[in-house]
């Protein structure tokens, strides 16, 4: 069946294609899982699904479900807000009127909120969650269901999903990424918690780090001060828009070192060297100074005030 391409989660997939089967569809979904554990997926699978005209629902064949899939089916709104971190309640609103318009072609006219809703987002929300039109479906995805209100939630048909087995994990990434070592692959597996999804953005990050991480890493391992400095000056002329990633992701390396030193393998190379030859305290110093100096980078510090900090400070330790 349709739901076969989500990984894992196997109750919760039979639940949903015996319920659909039956005809039951539930006006309101809630989808949960941390990040990277396939909500938007199964949004897609279960969006499918309600408005597929095969047999086996999704059938991932037929018009409609190729439509779905391809985020163009008239029936399928996306309500979100790409300028906040919430929805806008003048957004939620707006989608509200429209909810009672029939569906153009389907039996069923679905909302999907990829994006979390505030609190003033749900109450306008619950108002027509509380007498919705017998066509309307609502797919809510959520990283944490407790930020959720009680009457909103109560409302819901659940689904939440789970972290997949070692070996699931295992096959999936040797497929997507067929020249990763197998240490990076267990290193990914061991730092995702089990969620595909942060697995594959841990192998993808693996080799893309800049020259100056690279240089940064081998220096910091090696206790070469003279050559951390050097790696800071022609960063004095950046801008803070090119600084900030760069310090973000030196920090990700000393963090994957940490972690390594407490037992979880680094996935970058890098990293390893540095959790290999550098003490607990001494990674953990400079985590401190590189994140004081992100900070400074997001309130419109110089660059050149940033590097000149990190090289006094770094080359002491």
């Amino acid at each position: 069946m349709g739901f076969d391409r989500l990984l894992g989660n196997d109750r919760l997939k039979e639940n949903l294609h015996r319920s659909l089967k039956q005809g039951h569809i539930s006006h309101f979904y809630l989808i949960s899982g941390p990040i990277g554990s396939g909500k938007h997926t199964l949004a897609r699978l279960l969006a499918a699904a309600i408005l597929c005209q095969g047999e086996d629902k999704p059938c991932l064949s037929c018009p409609a479900c190729r439509k779905v899939t391809g985020m163009l089916h008239p029936d399928l709104i996306t309500v979100e807000d790409p300028e906040h971190k919430n929805v806008a309640v003048k957004i939620v609103r707006q989608f509200r009127e429209d909810v009672f318009i029939r569906p153009n072609e389907a039996e069923y006219k679905i909302y999907l909120f990829p994006q979390e809703l505030g609190t003033e987002g749900q109450n306008a929300l619950l108002k027509i969650l509380e007498e919705p039109p017998s066509y309307a479906v609502f797919i809510l995805l959520t990283d944490n269901p407790e930020k959720l209100l009680p009457t909103v939630r109560s409302r819901c048909t659940e689904l939440s999903l789970t972290s997949l087995q070692e070996n699931t994990l295992r096959s999936a990434l040797s497929g997507q990424f067929p020249d990763a070592s197998s240490d990076a692959v267990n290193a990914a597996i061991a730092r995702s918690g089990g969620f595909l999804g942060q697995a594959i953005q841990i192998l993808s990050g693996a080799d893309a780090l800049l020259p100056q991480t690279e240089r940064f890493a081998q220096c910091f391992a090696e206790k070469d001060a003279l050559g951390i400095v050097q790696t800071l000056v022609p960063m004095e002329k950046w801008k803070r828009d090119a600084l900030l990633p760069a310090l973000e992701q030196w920090l990700d390396i000393l963090t994957q070192a940490l972690s390594q030193r407490s037992g979880i393998p680094a996935v970058s190379p890098a990293a390893g060297r540095i959790g290999t030859q550098r003490s607990g305290p001494e990674i953990m110093a400079a985590v401190t100074h590189i994140r004081k100096c992100a900070d400074f980078a997001r309130q419109n510090v110089s660059p050149a005030a940033i590097c000149n900090y990190l090289s006094w400070h770094l080359r002491s330790i």
